[in-house]
């Protein structure tokens, strides 16, 4: 039975070719060192590949990313990332992206059980009871809705994290901004727009919640 990885390996030696006839040097140069302009924190669903959907090479975005986009202080995981792209890397742009059709939200508005996600997903649930409108939507909405407000919240949670502090505290130039992207389409929409040290985050996120409320709630 052939080996279905035998041929990604060989996807790879194409794609090293094309990339060496197009730069000779690009390997090169990226092995020296990573200078990405822009953190993406993103879900880890196959379907939004963070290169790709933003024009961008290897080496220009520093991605992390996990099921649901979410950010949460005892995470280390992200905590780790995002003070390595603060404080090491000097990434001036922090990108959360979220998306429509998300599994981790759609998992989040059922009452059943799913097993280990539940853990992870708790932070979703909490949205959706914070929120009782969304509910009441109708039900091609609700997802979408909840996906956006989901963005908002973990944007907020980033700006309140310690190295997010931290880095304003010394004033650092680090902005935030919150995407959605609709895998159905291929574009991205922007949620919130380069928060910064003198934003006021929750009262930003609460602006623009309602204007998702207004715009799939009417």
């Amino acid at each position: 039975m052939p080996d279905p990885l035998t041929d990604l390996i060989a996807n790879n030696r194409r794609w090293v070719a094309g990339v060496n006839a197009s730069d000779p040097t690009f390997f090169q140069k990226l092995a020296q060192q990573q200078r990405p302009q822009y953190m993406w924190i993103g879900c880890c669903d196959s379907r939004v590949p963070a290169n790709e959907i933003i024009g961008l090479l290897p080496g220009q975005v520093f991605v992390h990313r996990n099921v649901g986009n979410v950010v949460q202080a005892n995470d280390l995981n992200c905590m780790s990332a995002v003070q390595y792209a603060v404080e090491v890397l000097g990434i001036p742009h922090l990108i959360v992206c979220g998306h429509y059709n998300c599994g981790a939200v759609n998992a989040s508005l059922d009452d059943l059980a799913h097993g280990l996600i539940d853990y992870w997903i708790w932070p979703i649930k909490e949205i959706q009871r914070r929120n009782p409108w969304v509910m009441k939507l109708p039900r091609e909405r609700i997802g979408n809705a909840m996906g956006e407000l989901n963005v908002l919240e973990q944007v907020a949670n980033l700006a309140e994290c310690k190295v997010l502090r931290r880095a304003w505290s010394e004033n650092r130039a680090v902005d935030l901004t919150g995407w959605i992207y609709d895998v159905g389409d291929g574009r991205l929409r922007t949620l919130l727009v380069r928060l910064d040290r003198d934003s006021d985050v929750r009262a930003l996120v609460a602006k623009a919640g309602e204007e998702i409320h207004a715009r799939l709630g009417a």
